[in-house]
């Protein structure tokens, strides 16, 4: 089967060699992990997500996906392998076991967060299953017994016909954490990774009347303005945004992220937190009206459409990369929280579970919610600490308990791009 790609191509063109717009999923198990029985739960898996096990190819003008019959790779070593390539048998999508960890690489115009949280609650069902002998429960799980709808297939955007004109918003540029702290941008970004008890903070979010993404998100825009209080310009945090609900497509697979911009400035930050996370909590929701959502989808649509309509590679890669140095300058920081992973009866064998993206933005949190932890990982496009520490000292200051966990460079895996030479 032939798939032609839509919502793949801005992420595709915006790739670039050693820094491709990727996502990774690292999750540490009780027990070392088996490599034969890793081996059957991604054959498992993949056969029940056939629209993830394609190979990029160039048809006249066009880069389509055809179906890649070939194993999706099992890498023995953390960095996994590189995606598009012969050492991944072409696919854009692959796997690593070694000690107690499991990984997932995967292209990220392939799929967001949602559709690869599909895929780990999957593959830790067929896993677990056979490495812990235990019969699991398969409610709630994509499994090959199931009959695959259309509508997990099929691009809603690419078949959106009513969308509305795309909003024109004029925006201040918001404050910048690199040049605010006189920092370097790095080659590969650093993540530093904050563990805390779901319980606890839930407790402290409801207790405030908050969600896990309002009140990161608020946390950290509190710590960074106590770090620069003479500052004049706003912290904007990008709150990601699932635009499935407003497109009517609860099963497509794609990569289909909005965002809303939630601004801390002068007004709120005099406020006490229950005001401002009201304030925050009233932002997302007029952000998240479907006429809202439906005009961010358009200015992709529109923005896909000139892409496609450029003659060359080149031009292509000029314009996308236009557009992600503007969309750099759009936030001060972004949070994605996906939401409470609920990964069944196999969450109890997972110890650590990491969410790694590739973002425009100079900051990104990814909030995950496993067996009872949440994780904060802090993706940051430089090494210094200045930011994390200000955010830990927002939690003490809340009384809230955490273990920390150092910086670690973030090296996602190259993706093979078609128009470079070898």
């Amino acid at each position: 089967m032939e798939q032609k790609l839509f919502t793949e191509i801005l992420p595709l063109y915006k790739s670039k060699n050693n820094n491709s717009y990727s996502i990774r999923i690292r999750i540490r198990l009780t027990d070392p992990i088996d490599a034969d029985i890793l081996r059957n739960a991604v054959d498992n898996t993949m056969k029940r997500y056939p629209y993830f096990c394609v190979r990029l190819l160039k048809k006249g003008d066009e880069f389509v996906f055809v179906d890649n019959q070939s194993p999706v790779v099992i890498a023995d070593v953390p960095q996994g392998t590189e995606l598009n390539a012969a050492e991944s048998n072409y696919h854009m999508i692959s796997f690593s076991g070694y000690d107690s960890w499991i990984v997932m690489d995967i292209f990220h115009g392939l799929t967001d967060g949602i559709g690869a949280y599909e895929v780990i609650r999957t593959l830790l069902f067929y896993y677990c299953s056979q490495r812990y002998n235990k019969t699991i429960s398969e409610e709630g799980i994509r499994t090959l017994k199931d009959d695959i709808p259309l509508e997990e297939w099929e691009c809603p955007v690419m078949k959106a016909t009513n969308l509305p004109i795309p909003r024109r918003y004029e925006m201040t540029p918001p404050l910048n954490p690199i040049t605010a702290a006189k920092l370097q941008t790095e080659k590969f970004a650093t993540v530093y990774s904050v563990l805390t008890a779901e319980s606890d903070f839930m407790k402290f979010t409801r207790n405030n009347g908050g969600s896990p993404g309002t009140m990161v998100a608020l946390l950290f825009s509190r710590s960074i303005a106590k770090l620069f209080p003479a500052t004049r310009d706003v912290i904007r945090i990008i709150l990601s945004v699932n635009q499935r609900k407003a497109l009517h497509a609860p099963l497509a697979h794609q990569s289909l992220v909005g965002g809303a911009f939630l601004e801390y400035g002068d007004v709120l930050c005099h406020l006490p937190l229950r005001e401002q996370i009201k304030a925050y909590r009233e932002m997302v929701s007029n952000q998240t009206q479907e006429d809202r959502v439906l005009a961010g989808v358009a200015s992709i649509y529109s923005l896909t459409k000139m892409l496609l309509a450029q003659n060359t590679a080149e031009e292509r890669i000029k314009m996308a990369s236009s557009a992600d140095e503007m969309a750099s300058h759009v936030g001060t920081a972004c949070v994605s929280y996906v939401g409470k992973a609920d990964f069944k009866e196999a969450e109890k064998y997972v110890q650590e579970f990491h969410a790694w993206s590739y973002s425009s933005l100079p900051i990104t949190i990814q909030i995950s919610a496993v067996n009872g932890k949440f994780t904060f990982d802090f993706i940051q496009k430089f090494n210094s600490p200045i930011y994390i520490n200000a955010f830990l000292k927002e939690l003490d200051e809340h009384g809230i308990s955490y273990d920390f966990q150092d910086g670690m460079l973030e090296k996602l895996p190259n993706i093979k791009l078609p128009w470079l030479k070898k």
